[in-house]
């Protein structure tokens, strides 16, 4: 295989990808009026089904114009060679492989968000806004992205030079080294990441005492669940839409409500989707997320090893001379179909895990106010009650709101 073969096979990833999921869209679009089945009849009155299909048909036709958008100026970056003019830069700085690879990357990092920017102000304060949903001023919209920025530079950037590091020390068995080391950092994310990352963005408070906090003690001690640490994140700052969560182990779990959900639901609901989250630590699928996390990042990195070396990659996106930055992209379009493989079997994995927590739920709490708890949440989001099956399968993290209604019934 030469180099324009290796191009032509990226060029079709992408756009074969891109029709996929255009085609699922249109599947999915085509069911917005279809009827309401009987179970959720009491979701939506009137005048909020139809909000909830205007949401639905403006954010469609919203993506439709911004991956279209997104497509053409991928296919033109690598037609006119985009990748070769940012490597160049980079190296006209440099030659030092590091610096090289992270001016390359800050480069596309700062040129894509530019680009992406006007999209996420539309999409924020316009279409958030027309639906009543945004809440994000533009002081705390260009304060996330600053902080974002920074994150990304320190966070990312500090990855990235240990993983080029890495390669130019050992070569073939970069990947055990980098796969130990985002392990350890996964790890640490999961542990601390409500601790150390999440105050930087929202303001956090334990729950205070009162009916809802002895409710949720008294349930955490039926279950043999110690849980002391239940916060309340300040998520109406940005949005409507509601949320819960929770994070880390041992000493460190906590669950996190957002304020909006404590707003929406009443405290036995929230004692339901409390014990939502609690299932899902009981039946251990937080520690089994995490390692097929990184089991699957072992794989990703170990396939990469193979293929990092070759010239091929950087010449398929028209650089000359071989680089390991450049060659990780071009192994991030070629992996694509196989991230889109394990990336149905995840969410299919999740949605049984949803099914599995909502069963503990029922049976250590009861089924009807978390029935009505997620109701209200669908309602509240304007989500869609009637998604397409296919949509469902290659998108859903977890099972549709019928789904879930019908197996906390049974």
């Amino acid at each position: 295989m030469d180099a324009i073969t290796l191009f032509y096979i990226i060029i079709a990833i992408i756009i074969i990808d891109f029709s996929i999921d255009k085609i699922l869209d249109a599947l999915n679009a085509k069911r917005y009026n279809d009827t309401v089945p009987k179970e959720l009849n009491d979701v939506y009155d009137d005048e909020a089904y139809k909000k909830s299909q205007a949401y639905k048909k403006t954010n469609y036709k919203f993506g439709l114009f911004s991956s279209a958008f997104s497509l053409l100026l991928t296919l033109g970056f690598l037609i006119l060679d985009g990748f070769e003019y940012v490597d160049t830069i980079a190296r006209s700085y440099s030659d030092n492989p590091i610096i090289i690879a992270l001016i390359f990357f800050g480069i596309i990092m700062i040129g894509s968000d530019l680009l992406s920017t006007p999209f996420s102000v539309y999409k924020t304060f316009v279409i958030e806004e027309r639906f009543g949903f945004n809440k994000t001023t533009t002081q705390t919209f260009i304060l996330d992205k600053i902080k974002g920025l920074l994150m990304t530079i320190i966070l990312g950037g500090g990855v990235l030079a240990l993983v080029v590091w890495f390669y130019l020390q050992t070569q073939d068995l970069f990947w055990v080294y980098t796969w130990a080391m985002v392990t350890a950092f996964t790890i640490f994310m999961n542990m601390f990441y409500a601790k150390l990352i999440v105050p930087l963005f929202n303001k956090q408070t334990p729950l205070e005492n009162g009916t809802l906090r002895t409710k949720i003690s008294e349930y955490a001690k039926s279950v043999g669940f110690n849980l002391d640490k239940i916060f309340i994140i300040d998520g109406s700052k940005r949005s409507t839409k509601a949320n819960a969560y929770f994070s880390g182990f041992g000493s460190e779990k906590r669950i996190t409500l957002y304020d909006t959900l404590v707003n929406d639901l009443n405290d036995e609901e929230i004692v339901a989707v409390l014990a939502h989250e609690v299932g899902h630590y009981k039946k251990k699928h937080i520690i089994i997320n995490l390692f097929s996390s990184i089991l699957l990042t072992g794989l990703t990195l170990y396939l990469l090893s193979i293929f990092i070396s070759n010239p091929l990659l950087s010449n398929a996106l028209g650089v000359e001379i071989a680089s390991f930055h450049v060659g990780l992209i071009a192994f991030g379009l070629l992996y694509a179909p196989i991230s889109e493989v394990t990336g149905l079997f995840m969410n299919y994995l999740s949605r049984r895990f949803e099914y599995q927590a909502d069963d503990f739920a029922k049976d250590t709490y009861a089924s009807a106010p978390l029935v009505s708890s997620l109701k209200k949440l669908s309602k509240n989001s304007l989500s869609n009650l009637t998604p397409h099956p296919a949509y469902v399968f290659m998108h859903y993290s977890h099972p549709t709101l019928l789904e879930r209604v019908r197996n906390l019934r049974s």
